[in-house]
């Protein structure tokens, strides 16, 4: 276990050079296991849960070298369509696994995944489009276990936009048979940064980032190179924490479009923000406006910046009203922010938050990765101390999170606890 210790109260200053996605790395990089050869993917974050995919692949027989942000892997002596539970467990995004797995070898057995506990988050409709495609599925002992003797091209309407479901049946109906028709398809970058990368590997995905992604079938992948997009998550985080520090923080190497709801709710706030190429600067004020969110699928605000942004609003001149409409249980974490002063009021997924001006150090402790970030930004803001246990949490999606915060002038240092 580890802690972030936070001096708060310094004005956050300077650059910060954003990483690469979380979200699309932890897609794409079992994703190339299908191609024939063997594919390097940069600009991969250097996080916990890219660290844990990478083992996973060895596991199942793969050739992996991770090269601080580049990342080579050769599916040459991949022949296990069983994931290691261990290691499946640690991370949510091992389901993709069931797609890759059932795409190249016609069956799967993965574990229910693991990750953070922000409420339940079914995959009915992951395994809805599985069985659409011709798999027989069943769930024996926490492990999901698929079957096709031959994947078949479907229309499927997904009930929600699932981001999860939308990639999987992606990476299923890749090589299946004929066409695939995925309607009410999930929108955000990831999911179109992934398509990318497959059609580069020869596959047939169109309307990524639309409605509607139509995928035709081919017989074979090959092996590709490909970079990952800028994580918009990281951005929004670092974005926030200069608002609620009154800092002047400048983000690199970001594709601005993915940030446009991020940037509209920060100027309501009154933050100054100027965009140019691939960077942002945001200027914060004394104090931030309060102002409402309702998190929504892309292009909407996005469930994962909401953590961040309430702890920034806790400094807010006035009353700010929060609706989560993604996941069930994404306020867990606000007990933490009263312990440090915080006003804040939940009632089921909505959380009505009345600033203040003084929030004040404490030990607090996340319980999952954006909530880290939360607690890591209200820190930063508060005076005196403020311990976050649980720092290895933050490092699941966080790339050097203590040197790119020391690098803002922040006081702050990681403790082994």
């Amino acid at each position: 276990m580890a802690k972030l210790v936070i001096q708060g109260r310094n004005k956050l200053k300077g650059r910060v050079k954003i990483g690469g996605s979380k979200n699309s790395s932890v897609a794409i990089i079992p994703a190339v296991l299908l191609g024939d050869g063997p594919s390097t993917l940069e600009n991969v974050p250097a996080i916990r849960d890219v660290q844990v995919f990478a083992q996973i692949l060895k596991d199942l027989g793969a050739l992996v070298s991770l090269n601080q942000n580049t990342m080579t892997i050769s599916p040459n002596g991949f022949a296990s369509h069983v994931a290691p539970y261990d290691l499946v467990r640690k991370l949510r995004a091992s389901y993709y696994l069931m797609g890759v797995l059932l795409a190249k070898f016609g069956k799967a057995e993965v574990g229910l995944p693991g990750g953070c506990d922000i409420g339940p988050r079914p995959i009915d409709q992951h395994l809805k489009g599985f069985k659409a495609l011709g798999a027989a599925v069943s769930l024996e002992g926490g492990v999901v276990r698929l079957h096709a003797n031959k994947l078949q091209g479907a229309p499927i309407y997904l009930d929600i936009p699932s981001v999860g479901a939308t990639i999987n049946i992606m990476l299923a109906a890749c090589m299946a048979e004929g066409t695939t028709l995925i309607e009410n398809a999930a929108k955000e970058p990831h999911v179109v940064d992934l398509a990318n990368c497959l059609n580069a590997m020869g596959a047939r995905i169109h309307g990524a980032g639309t409605d509607i992604i139509r995928i035709r079938g081919v017989k074979s992948l090959k092996g590709t190179s490909h970079s990952v997009i800028p994580d918009d998550i990281e951005s929004a985080t670092y974005m926030m924490a200069a608002v609620a520090t009154a800092g002047d923080v400048e983000v690199e190497g970001v594709i601005t479009k993915h940030l446009e709801p991020v940037v509209a709710k920060l100027r309501e706030a009154g933050a100054s923000i100027e965009q140019n190429g691939d960077y942002i600067r945001v200027i914060g004020p004394e104090r931030p406006d309060p102002v409402n969110v309702k998190t929504l699928p892309y292009p909407g605000f996005p469930t994962d910046a909401q953590q961040p942004l309430t702890a920034m609003l806790t400094r807010a001149r006035g009353v700010s009203v929060i609706h989560e409409s993604v996941y069930e249980n994404r306020f867990g974490y606000v007990s933490e922010l009263i312990k440090m002063g915080a006003n804040i009021k939940v009632q089921g997924k909505t959380a009505v938050v009345e600033g203040t001006s003084r929030l004040v150090g404490s030990p607090v402790r996340a319980t999952d990765l954006r909530a880290g970030a939360s607690l890591m930004v209200a820190g930063l803001s508060a005076e005196g101390t403020t311990e976050v246990y649980g720092l290895e949490i933050i490092e699941r999606g966080y790339e050097s999170v203590v040197e790119k915060l020391k690098g803002l002038g922040a006081d702050v240092r990681r403790v082994e606890d």
